[in-house]
C-alpha cells in the first residue's frame, strides 16, 4: 500500500505546483498593477473555449479583497442547455510580487493556475492569460466593449502567440437586461 501512495502523492504535489507560476512565453505581466483599480465586477467578452465554460453566456468576475489579503474570484454564468445561472468562487494570490499582474487563481481545494493580467487600463478592459497559450480572456467592465479597443487587444493576442481563430465571443444580452 506505501508503495502505491508515493507515486500519487508524488503526483498530486506535480500537480499542485505545476501551473501557479507558469506563463506562455511571449506573456508578460503588467507592471505597476494596482489591485485597488482591478477589484469590482468584469464582463467576459472574448474566450478560449474549456470545458468549464462550454456553452456558457452572460459570463462575468467579481474580484474583492479576501480576510487574509488575497482575492475572492466570484464567476458567473448562464448555462444555456439547462437554463440556469451559475457561480463559481475562487480566491487567488499573487505570484511575486504584488505590483505585477501575475496571480495563481483557485477554484478547487488547493489546486491553483496562473492568472496573468497581460494589459488593462482598469476602467475599461482587461486582458487576461493562463498558463499556457489555451487559456485566454478579454473582460470588460461593461457588458461590451469598443470595437477599437476590442480590435488592438486581439492583435497583441495574436503577436503574443494565441490562437485568435478559434476565440469565442459570448453573448452578453442576459447581463444586458440586468
Amino acid at each position: 500500500m506505501k508503495k502505491l501512495l508515493l507515486p500519487v502523492a508524488l503526483a498530486i504535489t506535480l500537480l499542485l505546483t505545476g501551473c501557479e507560476d507558469k506563463k506562455p512565453q511571449n506573456v508578460m505581466p503588467v507592471e505597476n498593477f494596482q489591485l485597488t483599480e482591478y477589484l469590482g465586477k468584469w464582463y467576459e467578452i472574448v474566450r478560449l473555449e474549456h470545458r468549464f465554460e462550454k456553452g456558457m453566456e452572460g459570463i462575468s468576475a467579481t474580484y474583492s479583497m479576501r480576510e487574509d489579503g488575497g482575492v475572492k474570484v466570484l464567476n458567473k454564468g448562464y448555462k444555456t442547455a439547462e437554463k440556469i445561472w451559475s457561480e463559481a468562487e475562487g480566491k487567488a494570490y499573487f505570484v511575486g510580487a504584488s505590483d505585477k499582474g501575475f496571480l495563481k487563481v483557485s477554484f478547487f481545494g488547493p489546486f491553483y493556475g496562473s492568472y496573468i493580467v497581460m494589459d488593462t487600463d482598469y476602467k475599461t478592459y482587461t486582458m487576461i492569460s493562463g498558463p499556457d497559450l489555451s487559456y485566454f480572456w478579454i473582460l470588460s467592465r461593461k457588458p461590451t466593449l469598443d470595437e477599437k479597443i476590442l480590435n488592438r487587444l486581439l492583435a497583441q493576442a495574436k503577436e503574443a502567440g494565441f490562437d485568435t481563430s478559434k476565440l469565442i465571443y459570448p453573448d452578453q444580452s442576459k447581463n444586458n437586461a440586468k
